[in-house]
């Protein structure tokens, strides 16, 4: 964590530099992270979320431990240093327990906590702002604190039992749910400074109630709401000037930056923008698999215009399929009957990530990847349905094999938060892929 407590100097110092933070476990997603990581000469945060990954397996079957194993495996594989990876967790608390009263989820939240340090993660976010069954809707201040200080409490004495590198901690959350509004949005609210000051001071005191109070320098981010955010068709651009008081206000804190969720689709310029105000940790989750979505959509174009449609893979119908037959992870999210289709295909929120680790998808993927072979596919036809990939094609600065199309779809998205976070960093437009 030293990469990051070194961020927090640097960008005090008057440096606008920041890290994103790359949430997703698909692992065409993680490896391109990587590998513009390891071009640009960066660190890669990757982040696991309480309900993808914990203590019960979570959507993607895996625990802490086995999330941290798999991270490993992929760098290793990639040849990227260890060393240069940080692990975090995201939303940890009692976010996937509320439907159970507050002494059940805390205590499973408690657990959580420490299956994140024990396995090695060590950027942790700690979320307890929604409410448990037994409740009230809308909770106090105190209670969020009292119940952060107390899953910090956890983290510090399992740090202390495992070793390694001390964790570093982030507070408060003002953004719906992970992975983007449920709901059409037309403007945000920007979080009020006087509300951000009432957040950090209602922390601070419940971790010095605790004993914590060598942790709290440790304490690097506030995530707050800067006025940016996404529906399914839609987006909320950063906006600075709306901004500008709750910018100037984290000033005054010597180890504290914001953190920014749900700044998935925000244009290069609104990047620059947002990690220059001090909102120096952005997350990228659904838009970079709804660019690897991009991808393999327009490769299942290629694959039928150019094989066929005899023996093919059919991946469209496929996980579309599939997404009818087990509606679990959209159902609630996309409510209008006459856009279904377009929805479960094209929402940003990109519902459709939650089905690629199912075996018929898996394996209607591989058919097609194989089917296309890693050999040069037609120009003509990357020029229809891949034209970026296509120009860097032409231009030599990219391989016309499958695995670099794929990788070239989700790196032209995650190289504008490594510029917009590394300012001076020589990020090419289109790296040399293999």
């Amino acid at each position: 964590m030293k990469a990051l407590l070194d961020l927090v100097r640097r960008h005090k110092a008057g440096q606008p530099e920041g890290i994103y933070a790359l949430c997703s476990a698909h692992p065409v997603v993680l490896r391109a992270g990587m590998q513009e990581a390891a071009q640009a000469g960066v660190p890669l945060l990757v982040e696991a979320t309480s309900n993808q990954v914990n203590q019960f397996g979570g959507y993607t079957g895996m625990t802490p431990r086995d999330f941290h194993a798999f991270m490993m495996n992929l760098a290793d594989e990639a040849g990227f240093p260890r060393e240069r990876l940080l692990l975090g967790g995201d939303h940890l608390g009692p976010n996937c327990w509320q439907g159970e009263p507050g002494d059940s989820a805390m205590a499973k939240s408690e657990a959580l906590i420490e299956q994140y340090v024990e396995a090695g993660f060590r950027k942790i976010h700690l979320d307890c702002s929604m409410a448990c069954a037994d409740d009230p809707a809308v909770l106090p201040e105190a209670v969020v604190a009292k119940r952060a200080a107390r899953l910090c409490a956890v983290a510090e004495k399992t740090h202390a039992r495992v070793g390694g590198e001390a964790p570093v901690y982030v507070i408060g959350t003002e953004v719906p749910v992970p992975g983007g509004a449920h709901e059409d949005l037309q403007e945000l609210a920007v979080t009020r400074s006087d509300a951000a000051a009432q957040t950090i001071a209602s922390h601070r005191e419940a971790f010095a109630k605790l004993g914590l109070e060598a942790a709290w320098p440790r304490v690097i981010g506030l995530v707050v709401q800067p006025g940016v955010e996404f529906d399914h068709h839609k987006v909320i651009d950063y906006v600075a000037p709306k901004a500008q008081a709750l910018s100037a206000f984290i000033e005054h804190e010597p180890h504290i930056l914001f953190e920014a969720h749900s700044t998935d689709y925000q244009t290069p310029s609104a990047l620059q923008a947002l990690v220059r105000d001090h909102f120096a940790i952005v997350k990228i989750g659904p838009g970079a698999t709804f660019a690897l979505r991009e991808a393999l959509w327009a490769l299942a174009e290629i694959e039928r215009e150019w094989l066929g449609d005899g023996d093919g893979s059919h991946l469209k119908d496929v996980v579309l399929g599939v997404m009818h037959a087990r509606p679990q992870h959209w159902q609630k999210y996309y409510s209008d009957p006459e856009r279904i289709r377009l929805d479960l295909q094209f929402s940003l929120s990109d519902r459709i990530r939650y089905y690629w680790a199912q075996p018929e998808v898996r394996e209607a993927c591989g058919r097609m990847l194989a089917r296309l072979g890693n050999g040069p596919l037609p120009l003509t036809l990357l020029s229809q349905y891949l034209p970026l990939q296509y120009a860097a094609v032409r231009d030599g600065l990219l391989a016309n094999s499958v695995s670099a199309l794929l990788h070239e779809g989700v790196g032209q998205v995650l190289r504008q938060y490594i510029a917009a976070c590394a300012p001076g960093t020589a990020v090419r437009a289109n790296p040399v892929l293999q």
